[in-house]
């Protein structure tokens, strides 16, 4: 399972014009699903997000997380981080998870987030969206679980 983290100041998703969520100070965070994973990186993954301290303390250095700091997530679904670009001109996504199962391993991640008492939003599974967010930093943090084992 792949995540990119952002710290932001807000960020909103949008489908068909409609708002379907929206977060103030806390992370967009990008998943991408991949066909071998299971469970197990959805709660690695649920683990790094909670605990990363990538918000500024009183000594203005990176050591609280958006747990400690009463943030917010937005989790939004991103088949493509598991596009292949090595070959030719159009990415492969050999790699990522049937969408069905994807989505399973998706919802089981965001329950995971919320069981340790973060809020969580999220995008619409397999829709066109429209995804804003203010960086603030800019911080982005790249999240892998296959590259921990």
């Amino acid at each position: 399972m792949r995540a990119v983290v952002q710290r932001v100041s807000e960020a909103t998703v949008v489908v068909a014009g409609r708002l379907v969520a929206a977060v103030g100070h806390g992370f967009l965070v990008l998943v991408g699903v991949g066909k071998d994973d299971t469970e197990t990186d959805a709660n690695y993954i649920s683990a790094k997000i909670t605990e990363l301290r990538i918000f500024e303390d009183e000594a203005r250095k990176m050591n609280r997380s958006v747990k400690d700091t009463g943030g917010s997530v937005l989790v939004v679904s991103q088949f493509t981080l598991y596009g292949d670009c090595r070959k030719g001109r159009r990415p492969s996504f050999d790699q990522a998870m049937h969408p069905e199962a994807a989505r399973r391993l998706i919802e089981h991640l965001c329950r995971s987030l919320r069981e340790r008492g973060l809020r969580v939003e999220t995008g619409q599974f397999g829709a066109e969206m429209k995804v804003s967010a203010t960086n603030h930093g800019p911080v982005t943090i790249l999240l892998d679980s296959q590259k921990v084992f």
